[in-house]
């Protein structure tokens, strides 16, 4: 049925409505009114979402993001000391910002490097391929913001279409 509903092949029923709410966990209103965006929204300290773990301890916290079709992300990062991330090209024109809380950071940002100490920052093209590495022998910290435009409207690299 969901498959049908889906593709508009069938106009469901409100029972069929409630089921298919009532197997998604979420309300009636939340299936099949429009989202009503926040004027804010609030995250409290521990409640981010941990996206990246390495294998030393480190994490990479999702802790704000926009919606689309201009998504900007907030992250919290830490990087145990030996430990890296290796990030695949986002899509074109995405940005980032990075500022060290704590410690140094590595970044390379395709044919570029740069050594970043407590209190630096840098800004830099997320569309190629970046790494952010700690070969130090403490952990870092450091916040990073994602500005990825046109999420949803435009094509990825390599994705067939022109």
């Amino acid at each position: 049925m969901l498959v049908r509903v889906e593709q508009g092949s069938v106009n469901p029923s409100v029972g069929t409505l409630l089921r298919i709410s009532d197997a998604l966990g979420i309300g009636l209103p939340s299936l099949v009114e429009a989202p009503i965006p926040l004027a804010s929204r609030l995250t409290r300290h521990g409640e981010g979402a941990a996206l990246w773990t390495g294998d030393r301890g480190g994490r990479g916290v999702l802790v704000a993001g926009t919606e689309p079709p201009d998504v900007v992300e907030l992250w919290e990062w830490t990087l145990s000391a030996g430990e890296q991330h290796r990030s695949e090209p986002h899509s074109e024109g995405t940005r980032e910002l990075l500022h060290v809380q704590e410690g140094t950071v590595n970044l390379a940002v395709g044919d570029d490097s740069f050594t970043l100490r407590t209190g630096d920052a840098v800004t830099f093209r997320g569309d190629v391929p970046h790494a952010y590495v700690n070969e130090t022998e403490v952990s870092a910290r450091f916040v990073l913001t994602v500005f990825e435009p046109g999420v949803g409207t435009s094509h990825r690299p390599g994705d067939g279409n022109a």
